[in-house]
């Protein structure tokens, strides 16, 4: 190999081709030093694939570099030739931009590039781009820059993903705290400091309480008490979200086994979220078997909550470990159903028992035909295919009324319960405040 080949292979990522770490950031010195002395702006822009590790996780690492070297194309493609496009390591790239109007527009044309979906194993993968944009002040070094603008690319990341944030100086502070946020969740999942509430599903007909939802608090010493919302998406970016999810579903089961040995008349199921990370990763079927076996639960007594984007994805991994789950024997919902913009036809692709209505469908219920008519449409389509259909939500009386007038069996909501702390929904058990009606795992009505 010659002197020339040898210099390429140093300063050049081997998977794309575009520069590397050290060639980028010797440019970025370069073209801040011509800067100076021109007067002229430098931007940096910080490119991450958002949940590349779920694909690579869920197709392989085959499949993820074939992404990876498809999305590098496409970056190249909406830069300008004088711009340097680089890959710093796994999903992370940057383009460096010099010239007062290099940057414009360039942010919008790369989130439209990466509109289009992949196609990756045979399907259609849809992936994308948070975009950090930082630009250099007189005394900023390489380093500087860079590291403003991936702090700015993680402010992009937790508002919400696909979309691009320019760095401003308070995006440190805010760094900080999530680091300080995501320590002191690393230490609560060691030390077993999140606790499990319970929100009653109940028999619409009877007010039975035929099941529960484990839904996840965390009392923070500092915060006070966090709902998922504020936690799970930095459980998910870390990955501790194996295991807190491992948790969950080995505490829920204990849970449940207690109350159906202690209140045999109740046939009680619980309802356990599982996240796009943990369903993409390899170990989840495994996990639930043993917890099944410790616990000594019935599979049909657990039902598995998906979000319905994650399986908009439509991927065949995300296909086999449906079927691994169905395989132990525990039934499987979509949760707040009709929110997502998919066609339906995964309901017959995919193992589903379970379609949850969502809380905003639910909420127009009860106030005319009109008004209900999506959530009459997803009873409907819950009789067609023969699912079960659960109402989230329900917080009035004549949305409890309407539900029933258009066939749904279950529902939740602070009409009947709000989520209660083991020991609470324990009292609850013991007392006569509903009928004693034994529900059949899977049919009630």
């Amino acid at each position: 190999m010659g002197a020339g080949a040898l210099t390429h292979q140093a300063f050049h990522d081997p998977l794309t081709g575009l520069a590397n770490r050290a060639l980028f950031r010797d440019r970025v010195s370069h073209g801040l030093a011509l800067a100076q002395r021109r007067g002229s702006p430098v931007t940096v822009l910080y490119l991450d694939l958002d949940d590349f590790k779920n694909v690579n996780d869920s197709l392989g690492h085959a499949e993820g570099d074939r992404l990876l070297i498809a999305a590098a194309e496409r970056f190249l493609a909406c830069a300008r030739s004088a711009d340097t496009v680089a890959r710093l390591g796994g999903d992370e790239f940057a383009i460096l931009i010099e010239g007062a109007d290099g940057r414009e527009g360039l942010p919008e044309r790369l989130a439209a590039a990466m509109s289009h979906p992949f196609r990756l194993s045979g399907n259609q993968v849809r992936v994308t781009v948070s975009i950090g944009v930082a630009s250099a002040s007189a005394e900023d070094s390489a380093d500087d820059l860079l590291r403003n603008a991936d702090m700015a690319m993680y402010a992009a990341k937790r508002h919400g993903k696909g979309r691009a944030e320019t760095y401003e100086s308070r995006m440190y502070a805010d760094i900080r705290e999530r680091l300080d946020l995501e320590a002191a969740l690393r230490a609560a999942i060691e030390q077993r400091e999140l606790t499990l509430f319970y929100q009653p599903i109940v028999n619409l007909q009877t007010g039975a309480i035929y099941g529960v939802e484990a839904l996840l608090r965390w009392e923070h010493p500092q915060f006070g008490r966090l709902l998922p919302q504020h936690f799970i998406p930095l459980a998910e970016e870390t990955g501790l979200i194996v295991q807190l999810g491992a948790w969950v579903l080995a505490e829920a089961c204990r849970q449940l086994q207690a109350w159906k040995a202690s209140h045999p008349q109740h046939s009680l199921a619980v309802s356990i979220n599982i996240s796009g990370r943990q369903l993409q990763g390899i170990g989840l079927a495994e996990a639930l078997r043993q917890t099944l076996t410790s616990s000594g639960v019935s599979p049909s007594s657990v039902v598995l909550e998906i979000t319905e984007s994650v399986l908009m994805q439509q991927t065949d991994a995300i296909l086999e470990r449906l079927q691994q789950l169905k395989a132990l024997g525990v039934r499987l919902a979509i949760d707040d159903f009709g929110t997502g913009y998919s066609s339906l036809s995964y309901l017959q692709r995919f193992p589903i028992d379970i379609l949850k209505i969502a809380k905003p469908f639910v909420e127009e219920v009860g106030q005319g035909a009109d008004r209900s008519a999506l959530a009459r449409a997803i009873v409907g389509l819950g009789d067609t295919l023969k699912l079960q259909t659960v109402a989230e939500g329900i917080e009035r009386a004549e949305q409890r009324a309407a539900l029933i007038e258009l066939g749904c069996s279950l529902g939740q909501g602070h009409h009947f319960w709000p989520a209660l702390s083991a020991a609470a929904l324990e009292e609850l058990l013991s007392t006569d405040r509903f009928p004693r009606l034994r529900l059949v795992e899977g049919n009630a009505s």
